[in-house]
């Protein structure tokens, strides 16, 4: 009998720290941990480091390899001895919107950065956070010699051998989310940093896909690790043909792709993969948390509303554009939520239930249709996330989304992903691990009724789109 080989993916995400320990050979999850971040949008990453402590506690007995995915665009500024000099700044921080519209016009336009770094800069990216802090905290700034992503920062804090800041790695899938790097060139534009940030800063050595980039102190080998997204990926061994849709904290919509994408529009991220292919992606702000955030506000439990919604006939014509925590894409950094066509009649909980699925569905409908646009085919939809668990979010999705829609089973999908690429590591190959999923118990909207609700989505979004834009504080 051969002997069972472990590893363990981790996913370093804005809420939590997953671990899991993984049988190399089946993908079969033998053991679990937890621990949570901070609720914050800037977090010191001693916090992360607190959570990996908690969450893989007696987990990592025999295991021979590690990975790390983490939450992509997050800057981490270090001096030259490697100590965190301000406190990350995460993706969904919009502190650099008015940086971002700065940079995307010192280069060019849209055009200019599409074509550089296959991506326009919204306020995620880590090149504007830069701009940023040159600005908001130059002592910070002026003390800082290299900069690093979450993955990053914790996979060399978990080597050995490594110190200071010389020994930094990332990998392409992460660093194609950051601004100053090319996935069709395959390169660094250190121009694109001293843009952003007015001098040269260490960046960390792009390793390769199934590199071993160090050990930990027992031993261990630690893979290159990669994005959060691009383990997601790997977990979910994204075929041709399949979008995933992940309704979490943000939304994402993303597919495989043998070629590198330039959406000058923005809307569509040019990323590359985990395993030296490409990965375009589309995220919005608000996913998961529309739902739970519309529940509070009716006085119902998130079951409750989800019933409403799944029951009710329709949203009647009122429409909610979900901006909530304001908007990546569309690019609205200083947009609020909106609620358009309040009557008696749609002045219900029901209603307004019906019309918070159908906003958040109807912006992940978007992101699916600039994938298409950008020649993608949309085969099928894997649909997860903590909201892909909703009756309401399953029947209501086929016919927005416009794919048939299966539903990945419950699981740790980026940390899996992790310990898939772990796997690959260490023995060479990567592993095929059988991904079980199932078909929603029903559709509740016909092809028909779902064009009307894009339609009159779409028609509140443009007419509205410049108040949105402006964000005026009312209070």
């Amino acid at each position: 009998m051969t002997e069972q080989r472990l590893v363990a993916g981790v996913d370093c995400s804005t809420q939590a720290t997953k671990v899991v320990v993984v049988d190399a050979a089946s993908g079969e999850v033998l053991r679990e941990g937890r621990a949570p971040h901070p609720d914050a949008t800037q977090v010191d990453p001693a916090e992360w480091w607190k959570a990996w402590e908690i969450a893989s506690d007696g987990l990592l007995d025999g295991v021979e390899a590690i990975s790390i995915a983490g939450q992509q665009h997050g800057m981490v500024l270090l001096d030259g001895s490697g100590e965190v000099v301000h406190p990350a700044v995460l993706w969904n921080d919009t502190s650099s919107a008015d940086a971002t519209q700065e940079l995307v016009s010192e280069l060019g336009g849209p055009e200019a950065w599409a074509a550089a770094t296959g991506s326009v800069p919204v306020p995620s990216f880590t090149v504007t956070k830069l701009r940023w802090v040159r600005g908001a905290a130059a002592d910070a700034a002026a003390r800082a010699e290299a900069v690093a992503l979450p993955h990053d920062w914790m996979t060399h804090r978990l080597a050995a051998d490594r110190s200071g800041i010389d020994d930094l790695t990332t990998d392409r899938g992460d660093a194609s989310g950051t601004g100053w790097w090319s996935p069709t060139s395959n390169s660094y534009r250190p121009d694109l940093v001293e843009l952003a940030f007015g001098r040269s800063l260490k960046l960390p050595r792009v390793a390769e896909p199934a590199e071993i980039v160090g050990r930990t102190a027992s031993g261990v080998a630690l893979a290159a690790g990669t994005g959060d997204n691009m383990a997601a990926a790997l977990g979910l061994d994204l075929q041709p043909g399949d979008v995933a849709v992940s309704l979490g904290t943000s939304g994402t919509a993303f597919a495989r792709s043998t070629a590198p994408t330039t959406d000058p529009s923005g809307f569509v991220a040019g990323f590359a993969d985990a395993t030296g292919g490409y990965l375009p992606l589309v995220c919005t702000l608000n996913a998961a948390r529309v739902m739970s955030a519309t529940a509070q506000l009716l006085g119902l439990e998130l079951a409750e509303l989800d019933e409403a919604a799944l029951n009710s006939p329709g949203s009647q014509g009122l429409v909610m554009l979900p901006y909530l925590d304001s908007e990546r894409t569309p690019d609205l950094p200083h947009s609020t939520g909106l609620v358009y066509g309040l009557t008696r009649a749609t002045a219900q909980p029901a209603t307004m239930a019906r019309a918070a699925v159908e906003g958040m569905l109807c912006g992940l409908a978007d992101a699916v249709d600039a994938l298409r646009t950008q020649g993608l085919p949309v085969e099928r939809v894997l649909l997860l996330g903590g909201a892909a668990r909703s009756r309401a979010v399953q029947a209501l999705a086929p016919a927005l989304l416009g794919a048939p829609v299966v539903l990945p089973e419950p699981g740790e999908y980026v940390a899996l992903g992790a310990a898939r690429q772990a796997t690959w590591a260490l023995t060479g190959e990567l592993p095929t691990w059988e991904v079980a999923a199932g078909k929603p118990e029903s559709s509740a909207m016909s092809d028909a009724d779902a064009a009307q609700v894009r339609e009159r989505y779409a028609a509140v979004l443009a007419g509205t789109r410049p108040l949105l834009a402006a964000g005026k504080n009312w209070t």
